[in-house]
C-alpha cells in the first residue's frame, strides 16, 4: 500500500530542526526502500519548514506509524503531529519530479 504521510512541526523550532537535519537526512537514506518521496513544507519558498510530506509504501498503517516513530525529527521532539493516510493515485502515467 501506498501512505502520504504529512508533518507539523512544533511552532517556532526551526533551531532545533536544523540541529536534527543531518541525522534526519542520514536515516531517510537508511529508510530508501519504504520512503519514496521525502521533503520539507514552507508556508513560502523562502521561508523555513514547518513540516514535511512524505510518500511511503508499506504493508500497513502500523508498519508507517513505526517507521515514523524512529525519525531522529520525532524521536527528538521537533514533531507536534503526523497525519497517516492512505494514498491513491489518479493518473497510471509514471511521474518524474
Amino acid at each position: 500500500m501506498i501512505f502520504a504521510v504529512r508533518f507539523h512541526d512544533k511552532p517556532d523550532q526551526l533551531t532545533l530542526r536544523n540541529a536534527l537535519l543531518q541525522a534526519h537526512l542520514d536515516w531517510l537514506a537508511l529508510h530508501r526502500d519504504a520512503i519514496l518521496i521525502a521533503g520539507s513544507l514552507r508556508e513560502a519558498p523562502n521561508q523555513g519548514a514547518v513540516g514535511g510530506l512524505w510518500i511511503v509504501r508499506a504493508g500497513d498503517r502500523a508498519e508507517v506509524e513505526t517507521l515514523v516513530q524512529t525519525d531522529p525529527f520525532w524521536t527528538q521532539g521537533l514533531r507536534d503531529r503526523v497525519e497517516i493516510h492512505s494514498w491513491h493515485r489518479a493518473f497510471d502515467e509514471p511521474v518524474t519530479i
